[in-house]
């Protein structure tokens, strides 16, 4: 089997806990058949060294660049999270771009691609992934790379009018076409990247293979990506009798529980969620002190200003909510801005009655399918899922919503809540078998399988 090399903007390092299904995947590949993994060291220094600093830790070779503080705030706090990040996610009112981020962004991939390129053979099989490292195919052809090269964009793309959007879109984009396969979550996001093309004066077939007036021809397709459901089930029964969820469960005093879990960002549709819990518990006054909704965000890109707004409106909301609400014995909603572990999480999953998704926009949402994974069997509870997250296509049997309507919200909590055992049955084995078919390892499979050729 060809040399398998992961690019990434960062590494899951030897020693390192990352608990993201992504780490876990490319791990497991890259034991499989032996790698090479490069990217950032997560460190941001003085001065960056030339060459990449290399580790060695099973069958895997490490390939580690730092950042030097210029670079991290053009290339990854400026362009990628917020001018690509906004865009991509179809929020073109909160783009914020600056030509010099444009440029650090150009310059960090060109200067990965010079650190890259000595370290790779013609037979390798090459997989660069996310928004982070789009130019980084043509950096690597321009410096006579010859491998076969294939790139991964784990967030959505909107449609080629809003894509034009970017200053100097033509600059970043048609650079994709350096790849010989380019995967994507969703049949749409597969179309809206063909329909750019197109406007480009590309051909494109129905199987997704693209042609440039320069002759030059590429690949796009659909892998929705998937969670190592097995393990996920297994973490969710060992961890229902664990400390974290046994107090949990005391905490509830026999409450239903509605949980959500996102990283805190404007993208998951956060305020949306608080204000219809609100609203549900004005409208069904007979579930209040019945049901408590506990929503984890962890912190994330504290040094953007947008995502310190969000975590003080989410702060505001959560207040008045519990202030006009709550019951000596009982808070509506518990606000919880930190970070577990997988297990834990799993944990919590399992004893929750509602998993509560409803993001403005996600490229797949694993969220979802870890909740699906947690259920027990015999007592499943019941997926409310916005139908803008890309695991909505696969999901079908959840409660789908437009979380941008707060009635929706609010009716499908309801509906959860009352909905009968036989029927949470029925649609959790539809949902798990799903889940447990399509996962990490057939995701993986088929991109590697469709880019090797």
């Amino acid at each position: 089997m060809n040399r398998l090399v992961v690019v990434s903007n960062r590494v899951a390092q030897p020693r390192e806990a990352r608990a993201g299904g992504l780490a876990s995947a490319m791990q497991a590949a890259l034991e499989q058949c032996g790698g090479l993994w490069f990217g950032w060291s997560g460190r941001i220094v003085d001065e960056a060294d030339a060459t990449p600093r290399m580790e060695r830790a099973g069958r895997i070779d490490y390939a580690l660049v730092d950042l030097t503080r210029s670079d991290h705030d053009e290339y990854y706090l400026g362009f990628a999270n917020r001018t690509l990040w906004p865009l991509l996610h179809f929020r073109p009112s909160l783009l914020d771009y600056h030509r010099g981020d444009f440029a650090g962004y150009q310059r960090v991939n060109a200067a990965f691609a010079r650190q890259l390129a000595p370290l790779l053979r013609d037979d390798d099989v090459v997989w660069i992934h996310d928004y982070h490292l789009i130019p980084l195919g043509a950096e690597l052809r321009a410096l006579g790379v010859g491998a076969r090269i294939g790139f991964f964009l784990h967030v959505p793309v909107p449609p080629p009018a809003l894509l034009a959007v970017l200053p100097h879109h033509e600059q970043l984009f048609p650079k994709l076409a350096a790849y010989d396969l380019v995967g994507l979550q969703t049949w749409r996001d597969r179309d809206a990247l063909l329909a750019y093309f197109r406007e480009r004066d590309a051909s494109t077939g129905a199987d997704g293979n693209v042609e440039l007036p320069d002759g030059r021809r590429f690949e796009i397709a659909a892998f929705p990506i998937g969670i190592d459901a097995v393990k996920v089930a297994e973490q969710a029964r060992k961890a229902a009798g664990s400390p974290a969820t046994a107090r949990l469960v005391r905490s509830l005093e026999g409450r239903k529980l509605v949980i959500g879990v996102d990283r805190l960002d404007y993208s998951k549709g956060l305020p949306q969620r608080f204000e219809a819990f609100g609203r549900f518990l004005a409208r069904h006054a007979a579930w209040r002190a019945r049901v408590s909704f506990l929503q984890i965000a962890p912190p994330s890109r504290e040094q953007v200003q947008e995502y310190r707004d969000l975590r003080s409106r989410l702060e505001r909301l959560a207040g008045a909510t519990n202030g006009r609400y709550a019951e000596p014995d009982w808070v509506p909603i518990r606000y919880v801005n930190r970070s577990f572990t997988q297990g834990t999480l799993a944990g919590f999953y399992r004893v929750a009655d509602i998993g509560l998704v409803t993001p403005l926009r996600d490229g797949m949402n694993l969220v979802a399918k870890e909740y699906v994974a947690s259920q027990p069997p015999e007592d499943p509870g019941v997926l409310v899922l916005s139908s803008f997250a890309g695991a909505a296509d696969e999901l079908a049997e959840a409660i789908i919503i437009n979380p941008l309507d707060p009635e929706d919200i609010v009716e499908s909590l309801e509906h959860a809540l009352s909905m009968p055992l036989a029927e949470r049955r029925e649609r959790w084995a539809a949902m798990f078998e799903r889940v447990s078919r399509n996962d990490i390892a057939a995701w993986r499979q088929a991109f590697l399988e469709r880019l090797a050729g």
